[in-house]
């Protein structure tokens, strides 16, 4: 059965963040999940790689048609989810619409950011992990490459991320609606990671009173805080004592549970006498919980949030992006070019033996025949013409057995596939 490319998956655009948190797979967990994956559906997927982002979870395989009608099950049924609830959120592509998403997503055109460039990283990552969970083959291995090479192709020669606005700047701009000038507040950063480290170098450039890093690793909150003059670390199991010291908190870590909780939070206003706090949750799933932001003191926004913020494009940026889909529609075209000559390779390598059999068995009676002493003249000319009709036989058989179209068609393709002269060296 034919092999096909075919993604699944879900974003910022087809599920809120209550949904996405669902429907999670943090590094340590992709490997076992493509060993799951592929132990389901046996040889239906033949490779697979896992994308999982605070944005996206998707799912890359290479595999038979019918899988695409059941991964959707497998997917709710691997993160504890009724059906139901995930359907509706799913987007699903093949062949060319497949590969299409692939370059968009790793260019950057199908972030809540425009063009912003982490999602380039976090592919790249997610490759990695396949291959080294033996997931990854030829198929998938070439659409990556090519998917990296077009999103590269894009950054170079087109604008698309020049003039975007990060969720990391989209965070201060929130903390300043609030407190204006930040340079009296204290700032607790709940994390180490990528997007801790970008915000953290938006926030600092504020002038901040003072910054606090609170991370599980106690040697990556110290590597942070070291980069600014004014930064310390403390330790998570401190954050119900220390909360309040804080004006605003950005967290982003990959809690599977909430690390603020609602109560925690109404402790530290009362403590604060009510001063209002800011409070910005990157990750996914939250580590905040959403109640939190009823508390009338109390600015809570979400990935989704922020993302609002950031959507609104300037018109030097739509005019990329239209730039940007053109390379995406041509490099579509050639890996969809390569993807159709890689599965007449078995049929070609078929022909070719058939042919070497029927040219190895002809010049073995040539052989003999030269052994028996005939004129070699003579021998030429037999095998010649022997090799001749055994090469059209197939051809002339199927021309006189059809009628109509089919001989019609036929005749349409045999001066193609018969050369009407030999060119001499």
């Amino acid at each position: 059965m034919s092999i096909d490319v075919l993604t699944f998956g879900l974003n910022h655009v087809s599920a809120p963040v209550s949904v996405r948190e669902r429907v999670t797979f943090p590094l340590d967990v992709v490997r076992p999940a493509l060993e799951a994956l592929r132990s389901t559906f046996g040889s239906g997927v033949r490779e697979a790689a896992i994308l999982s982002t605070c944005n996206r979870t998707e799912l890359y395989c290479a595999a038979e048609p019918h899988v695409i009608e059941h991964v959707p099950n497998w997917m709710a049924d691997f993160n504890s989810l009724r059906s139901d609830d995930l359907t509706p959120h799913l987007y699903r592509y093949e062949h060319n619409e497949a590969v299409r998403h692939a370059f968009r997503v790793a260019s950057g055109l199908d972030s809540m950011v425009l063009g912003e460039p982490q999602i380039l990283g976090q592919m790249k990552d997610a490759v990695r992990v396949a291959n080294e969970a033996g997931a990854l083959g030829t198929l998938l291995h070439q659409l990556f490459q090519r998917t990296f090479a077009v999103a590269k192709e894009v950054r170079t020669q087109t604008a698309i991320g020049a003039h975007s606005v990060s969720m990391a700047a989209a965070s201060v701009r929130l903390a300043q609606r609030v407190y204006g000038d930040l340079s009296q507040t204290n700032i607790l950063f709940i994390g180490a990671g990528e997007m801790i480290e970008l915000c953290a170098a938006h926030f600092a450039a504020t002038s901040p009173k003072h910054i606090m890093v609170a991370n599980r690793s106690a040697e990556r909150a110290e590597n942070l805080a070291a980069r600014f003059d004014n930064a310390q670390t403390m330790r998570l199991a401190d954050l119900p004592e220390r909360i309040a010291d804080y004006d605003v908190i950005i967290s982003c870590t990959a809690s599977t549970l909430p690390i603020l909780g609602l109560g925690m939070i109404e402790r530290a206003i009362k403590q604060r006498r009510h001063r209002p706090i800011v409070m910005v949750d990157l990750a996914v799933p939250r580590d905040i919980e959403p109640e939190v932001a009823r508390l009338s003191d109390a600015y809570l926004y979400s990935v989704d949030d922020l993302g609002r913020m950031v959507q609104k494009a300037s018109d030097a940026r739509q005019a990329a992006v239209v730039q940007a889909e053109s390379i995406i529609d041509t490099r579509v075209q050639n890996f969809m070019h390569w993807l159709q000559n890689r599965e007449l390779v078995p049929t070609i390598v078929s022909l070719q033996d058939r042919a070497q059999q029927v040219s190895d068995h002809e010049l073995d009676r040539a052989k003999r025949m030269l052994a028996r002493g005939e004129n070699p003249e003579q021998v030429l000319e037999w095998l010649t013409h022997s090799l001749q009709q055994k090469y059209l036989h197939g051809p002339l058989t199927q021309l006189n057995h059809s009628e109509g179209a089919q001989r019609q068609q036929l005749l349409q393709l045999v001066p193609h596939l018969i050369p009407s002269q030999t060119r001499s060296r």
